[in-house]
């Protein structure tokens, strides 16, 4: 069946939705058009899951404002300069855009908004063929300028004008088209492929935040391995990943160590689906996701030849030191960098269980050093399993199986997320007699370790043994 044919039913219910006949119905009465364009028109030829209801329309922003102001419980600016007027109509998140077209100077950062007044330029101007078809409302008669249908149906990615000039009048189109070839499975076309390799710097002009926007869109897709090779591959990664097809550089033939760059890629496959094993439901952890595919960015520093060997020594160390330089770089929020930062410093710590067992006390510093990040940690440490040895993988995940019932052991006895000294600062000032001070810190580690080496000592043993480091120490 042909998607068009297929995809009417779908078109009609989406029209049919409250939020959309009411605006239909505004539109109509003030002499504007309006018509759905962009996702959920490509998701429903491709009968995919509509998220998002965008419209567009000849009305400019402020008129877009005064007929959906009646019509909403909510209305915001999501980029009024740059045309877009978002609301929540019965229930519905929308945006209106006013028919446009985006340039970019060489010196802009932000691209320059020039209003339009037809469908066909507006569609004209978007960033690929699929995303530029439009519905118009009420009639459901489709507008399809550029052959995006056909792109759709042959699973290409395709842009409206030559790829080179639509690369360079938005740059933040070629970090799209990578997010798309995940996104929806397409494959970008040679001709694009080609405008990417040749205008890789021209994405320099683009802010760092919408890189970083289009960076966690694609991380949030399921398969984001084709998006990832072809920002490697046209060279757009070392503009704005650098880390990553950096560690192409490890592979290393002669020592027959693995391809670190393609188990990384392995690695974020493996930690989306035990992601969605262990939480299902939920949306995507970027930070898991972060953590996984950065995971061995430390590992190019720190690659040494002994006896015959390679070694990577600290380069958890390093990892965690470069990703929180990077994602910073990128404008990622404090606390996600810092989560990331220590997912990666900690992925190697459970790589010496199989080699001797573990004492309590260093299961209870494996959990108080994870802190919040346990559930992560725990998918994490699995998803770096990539040997193709099926017996090293059954008995790294029958350890990580036994760390994981010890931990809920120790759960069922104390509190270790939160594990605390049996006696707290003001218990501490009491027995020792002393004020605030450096040495009520170290009385507090003392007793910290104590309590990690030896669990739960109770209030009368931990004061003992506190009486018995001061006078030690004195």
């Amino acid at each position: 069946m042909h998607p068009v044919v297929a995809a009417l039913p779908r078109l009609a219910d989406l029209a049919a939705r409250p939020a959309m006949r009411r605006l239909i119905r505004a539109f109509g009465e003030s002499g504007h058009e309006l018509a759905m364009v962009g996702g959920p028109v490509r998701d429903a030829l491709l009968d995919r899951e509509v998220t998002d209801l965008d419209l567009t329309t000849d009305a400019r922003p402020e008129e877009v404002a005064r007929i959906v102001g009646p019509l909403a419980s909510v209305q915001w600016d999501a980029g009024r300069a740059f045309g877009t007027v978002a609301a929540r109509i019965a229930g519905e998140t929308v945006e209106i855009t006013t028919y446009r077209r985006d340039v970019y100077t060489p010196s802009s950062r932000k691209p320059e908004v020039v209003f339009g007044d037809t469908l066909d330029g507006d569609l004209r101007r978007r960033d690929f063929t699929a995303n530029a078809i439009a519905v118009r409302l009420p009639s459901l008669s489709i507008v399809d300028p550029t052959d995006g249908i056909a792109a759709i149906a042959e699973r290409r990615l395709t842009t409206p004008s030559p790829p080179l000039e639509s690369f360079d009048e938005d740059p933040l189109r070629m970090m799209r088209a990578a997010r798309f070839t995940a996104q929806l499975g397409f494959a970008l076309d040679a001709d694009a492929t080609a405008a990417m390799e040749r205008l890789v710097d021209r994405i320099e002009v683009v802010s760092q935040e919408r890189i970083k926007d289009e960076l966690v869109k694609l991380l949030a897709t399921d398969v984001a391995r084709p998006g990832l090779e072809l920002l490697v591959d046209t060279g757009l990664a070392e503009r704005v990943l650098p880390e990553l097809p950096a560690l192409r550089l490890t592979v290393d033939a002669l020592h027959r160590h693995k391809d670190v760059y393609q188990h990384s890629l392995t690695v974020l496959e493996q930690a989306v689906e035990l992601e969605h094993l262990r939480f299902p439901g939920h949306g995507p952890d970027i930070v898991l996701r972060l953590a996984a595919l950065l995971h061995d960015i430390g590992k190019p520093a720190t690659r040494r030849f002994e006896g015959g060997q390679v070694t990577f020594h600290h380069h958890d160390v390093v990892g965690a030191k470069l990703a929180r330089k990077r994602l910073k770089a990128l404008r990622f929020p404090n606390e996600q960098i810092e989560q990331v930062a220590m997912l990666i410093e900690l992925h190697q710590r459970f790589f010496g269980y199989g080699e001797g067992a573990w004492t309590d006390s260093a299961v209870r510093r494996y959990v108080r050093d994870a802190g919040d990040l346990l559930p992560r940690l725990h998918i994490l440490t699995r998803a770096d399993v990539t040997t193709r040895n099926p017996r090293k993988v059954r008995r790294l995940a029958t350890a990580y199986d036994d760390l994981e019932r010890r931990i809920a052991a120790l759960q069922e006895q104390e509190v270790l997320g939160a594990i605390r000294p049996d006696l707290d600062g003001q218990a501490i000032m009491r027995e020792l007699g002393v004020a605030p001070g450096p040495v009520v810190g170290e009385a507090y580690r003392f007793l910290l370790e104590l309590r990690l080496d030896e669990g739960p000592l109770g209030e009368e043993e931990a004061t003992r043994r506190l009486h018995e480091w001061w006078a030690a120490r004195s």
